[in-house]
């Protein structure tokens, strides 16, 4: 057996593979219900082999959002929905996540295919009009984006309420695992490094006051979450600018959510400054490994793994417990099946025969016919004349 197919038990849960599918947003939600898109959306993956399927970034309040199109568990009429893909998703083989947060001084922007920017005139026209964000600090992410109110006590005393509350939402819903974002510049992640928090009380200045509010709402959260049942939170291992927040600050506060009780660090890298480190195929697995190795905690690593060998070698390697895809799924959300009949030497007779049996059944069936006729015998004929050749 591959070591990405091996089984992982994280408190009281079982992984029945290292495959995660990563959250990213859809942008598609109205007043942050669930929809039809989202429960086939997700479906997909639990069809698709993958072990863990996490909901993309959750809204704790409307305020939270990234954007209008953004899923929200604010209110308790949240939970149905959220209910209806999480036992889907277990029904199906796979683990259900979900990954809840507030985007902070990035909220209230446009959608990412809508220009990924403060929003407009087009949007005030489909009747979408921007809120007051809020952050560590009163500086804008940017020029032209939307100025935030620098959090005081109440303000910072409802963030961790509306976590709380959250919590307590998704696990009436039945997830499984739950995820903190502290990642991206979103609100915790402002908080956390140097170059968006130029507070002077007890939340800003030193490393252990800048990680305060994130590990007073870990600490919440591994309160609230029940103790069988594991806590991720996803970083930015490194800001985008080296000045800022570094991996060995990484390694630090993955000791802080250890001692918490936090299971599993997410890391991805970025969104504060612009990127100043490589980007190439497995570029953020070196901070998964760091920390992993440094620190008390388990990881997952993300970040352009598209070959089935290239994630075994990750997981094999002892670089991260678990391999999360995100463009890659969206790609072929079949991922994990067709890397275990590569990695693992699928039955020749039945070759999907781990794969959801409505769909296996046919495609077995359709192999053993394809088996007799041999290779499309014009594709490289097909292939030249489309060229030109």
């Amino acid at each position: 057996m591959s070591k990405l197919f091996e089984p992982l038990t994280l408190r009281g849960v079982t992984l029945p593979n290292r495959f995660v599918l990563s959250p990213m947003c859809q942008y598609t939600a109205k007043d942050g219900f669930v929809n039809d898109f989202h429960f086939a959306h997700y479906g997909r993956f639990a069809l698709g082999g993958f072990g863990l399927v996490m909901v993309e970034a959750t809204g704790v309040s409307p305020e939270a959002r990234i954007t209008h199109g953004d899923l929200g568990i604010w209110d308790d009429a949240h939970i149905e929905g959220m209910a209806r893909v999480a036992a889907f998703t277990k029904a199906h083989g796979a683990v259900p996540g979900i990954q809840i947060g507030h985007a902070g001084p990035k909220a209230s922007i446009q959608r990412a295919f809508e220009g990924d920017g403060p929003l407009d005139e087009r949007d005030f026209a489909r009747g979408e009009h921007p809120w007051q964000v809020v952050s560590p600090s009163s500086r804008p992410v940017a020029d032209g984006w939307l100025a935030p109110i620098a959090l005081d006590a109440q303000g910072i005393a409802k963030v961790r309420t509306d976590f709380a509350a959250a919590a307590r939402r998704a696990l009436k819903a039945g997830f499984e695992v739950l995820e903190l974002h502290c990642a991206h510049g979103f609100l915790l992640n402002a908080f956390m490094s140097s170059l968006t928090n130029d507070r002077t009380d007890e939340y800003g200045g030193s490393f252990e006051n800048r990680i305060r509010l994130p590990l007073e709402i870990a600490r919440e959260l591994r309160e609230i979450w029940p103790q069988d049942k594991p806590l991720f939170v996803r970083i930015s291992a490194v800001d985008g600018s080296r000045d800022g927040w570094t991996i060995e600050n990484s390694v630090a506060f993955a000791n802080e959510l250890a001692r918490i009780g936090v299971d599993i660090v997410d890391c991805s890298s970025g969104g504060i400054g612009s990127y100043e480190y490589p980007n190439g195929y497995s570029y953020q697995v070196p901070f998964a490994e760091q920390i992993r190795r440094q620190s008390n905690l388990g990881t997952m690593a993300v970040g352009l793994i598209v070959d089935p060998y290239q994630a075994e070698a990750i997981a094999a390697s002892g670089q991260a417990d678990l391999i999360a895809l995100g463009r890659e799924a969206l790609r072929n959300p079949h991922f994990p099946l067709h890397a275990q009949q590569v990695l693992e030497a699928a039955d020749p007779q039945r070759p999907y025969a781990d794969w959801n049996i409505q769909a296996g059944w046919w495609l077995n069936g359709r192999e053993s016919r394809l088996r007799r006729l041999g290779p499309w015998a014009a594709a490289e004929k097909n292939a030249m004349e489309m060229s030109g050749a």
